[in-house]
């Protein structure tokens, strides 16, 4: 399976270095390169555009980046957010706003490469010094009342980083269950992706296993 991404950055040589490393990685293809939010609107209102996968900087010469997110996702683009913006209240905004992975643009190519296939296969991709970040303060316990005996413990897994897969290997449960209770535990918490899940789940010093 190839990975189609759409690359927005407004400095042409960035985009360029980037383009290559993908290009020369075994099942990923460029589809798109947008320089601003008003080409990649554009883009995507043309027929021809398709994605499975949107690098996005968080400053564009035309406004932020982050205003593109749900605009991408009604496209069934996912969203990873490549910037140099790597102050808490920033990436904290990221979350909010829906991105699926944050990477910092001083990043190995490795990293990056790990981020958009993690993302590509549905799940979420920040590093654990950033979760480690948000995870600040308490969430009034009632949050997570709402969720099942098991969807807390998808929940505390999550938040220990584990994937769909290792999290199905560890409750016997096949991926697409595991999907299925993610998509449950969103709907309930009002959250939009497994970030958010497992940065409230670190806020509390523990989840009661009570219903």
């Amino acid at each position: 399976m190839t990975i189609s991404i759409l690359l927005i950055d407004d400095h042409p040589l960035t985009r360029l270095g980037i383009a290559r490393t993908l290009e020369n990685t075994p099942g990923m293809q460029v589809n798109a390169q947008c320089p601003d939010i008003k080409s990649t609107r554009e883009w995507l209102a043309s027929v021809s555009s398709q994605a499975d996968i949107a690098l996005l900087d968080r400053i564009l010469p035309d406004g932020d980046g982050l205003s593109l997110v749900q605009e991408l996702k009604k496209r069934g683009i996912r969203t990873v957010m490549l910037t140099m913006a790597g102050e808490d209240f920033e990436i904290s905004e990221a979350i909010e706003a829906g991105v699926d992975g944050y990477i910092l643009k001083s990043a190995d190519p490795e990293q990056l490469i790990n981020a958009i296939q993690s993302v590509a296969q549905g799940n979420s991709m920040f590093p654990s010094h950033i979760m480690q970040k948000l995870a600040r303060g308490e969430l009034k316990q009632d949050v997570f009342s709402k969720l099942s005996q098991r969807e807390r413990e998808i929940v505390e897994l999550v938040a220990q980083g584990l994937s769909n897969k290792a999290i199905s290997s560890r409750l016997d449960l096949s991926e697409n269950t595991v999907r299925n209770h993610l998509s449950n535990i969103m709907d309930k918490l009002g959250m939009q992706n497994r970030v958010q899940v497992a940065t409230s789940a670190l806020k509390h010093t523990r989840i009661t296993d009570k219903s």
